[in-house]
């Protein structure tokens, strides 16, 4: 694998560890945020499973933003059914007009929805079929939409396991939506480095980060794993660029935050999981079956329960966010080096 040796100077991460003493938290009350877009003002939107977004202002008041809040989300009496079906806004981006574009995991589309919650469905199919479970939308600087499907599975669990790679990536630009990677392990989030020459792919079944070259026509060639073949416990979900070039990675089901750095390395940076059930799970995982929910259930940690991303904000983007499957606020904490910027509009 060729790396880009983009960095230079020493690594600030190369020997840091998030002290679990220096984390905060932002908002309450919040149901599966598992995505965060963070505004120059401070401002934060959170994706929530009642059907929408949550934006905390920088005052830290917070109002639910959807046309008719879905009380169906209910993670204590019926956990499983909550995870799987009903709506679940789950990557967020912001289009070019400052509307929230939503990858909704749970009805299957691709939605626009406006500051006040007016919602319109993007995409639901492609070439007359469904296009299954949309997991992440990135707008790129051209404004091209970059989108996951995770798995063509209806029910998103029976794909969790190391075998099932019928994830893909849609690219919606001036021709329209076309698929232009296909073969992933559960394809989840993904990220463009600072040039926007390579996209960078999590495959969270296959616990490995791969990028593409991308051209200008938005065809993508020269796949290739990015880093270890295996990021070690859990499975990859989130990434992230800071401006050194380290690509941090969210790894679910073990709680763990890392980073690769430009030169392949791996950092951990964070491990806040239950280690026992961290073990059931990975011995379950490694069977090729699909891992019974009892277990996945059992792995969440105290600073994050399913840690599932990681946004960079504030001022001079070193407050780090951690968005989680089964959390109802979001963790953060100050990072050693900046975020990557987003592309606003």
């Amino acid at each position: 694998m060729t790396i880009i040796r983009q960095a230079k100077g020493s690594n600030p991460l190369v020997g840091w560890q998030l002290d679990p003493a220096s984390v905060t938290r932002v908002g309450k009350g919040l149901q599966r945020p598992e995505c965060i877009l963070a505004e120059r003002d401070g401002s934060l939107w959170v994706a929530d499973a009642r059907g929408g977004v949550t934006w905390i202002k920088p005052d830290g008041s917070q109002a639910l933003v959807t046309q008719t809040a879905d009380k169906r989300f209910d993670l204590v009496e019926n956990a499983k059914e909550s995870l799987l079906v009903g709506t679940l806004p789950n990557g967020l981006a912001f289009a070019e007009n400052g509307d929230i574009l939503i990858a909704n995991f749970g009805t299957d589309r691709l939605e626009v929805m406006t500051r006040a919650g007016k919602t319109d469905v993007l995409l639901d199919t492609l070439d007359g079929m469904p296009i299954g479970k949309v997991n992440f939308v990135l707008r790129d600087r051209k404004g091209r939409l970059w989108v996951t499907v995770s798995t063509r599975a209806p029910m998103w669990d029976s794909a969790l396991n190391s075998k099932t790679a019928d994830g893909y990536i849609i690219l919606i630009d001036d021709r329209g939506p076309r698929i232009v990677a296909d073969g992933f392990h559960f394809t989840n989030e993904i990220r463009l480095d600072r040039e926007e020459q390579w996209l960078y792919v999590a495959e969270t079944t296959a616990k490995r980060v791969s990028r593409l070259r991308v051209h200008e026509d938005g065809s993508l060639s020269n796949r290739e794993v990015y880093g270890p073949s295996s990021l070690g416990d859990g499975l990859v979900d989130g990434i992230a660029f800071d401006e050194y070039g380290n690509l941090w990675a969210t790894m679910v089901f073990a709680d763990r935050l890392v980073a690769i750095t430009p030169e392949g390395d791996l950092l951990n940076l964070s491990d806040d999981g239950d280690r026992e059930a961290t073990r059931r799970f990975e011995d379950a995982f490694a069977s090729g079956n699909v891992v019974d929910f009892d277990v996945i259930k059992a792995t969440g940690g105290p600073l994050c329960t399913w840690t599932a991303s990681i946004t960079f904000g504030g001022k001079d983007l070193k407050t780090a966010y951690l968005g989680g499957l089964w959390n109802d606020s979001i963790p953060s904490f100050r990072s050693p080096v900046a975020g990557l910027p987003m592309v606003h509009w």
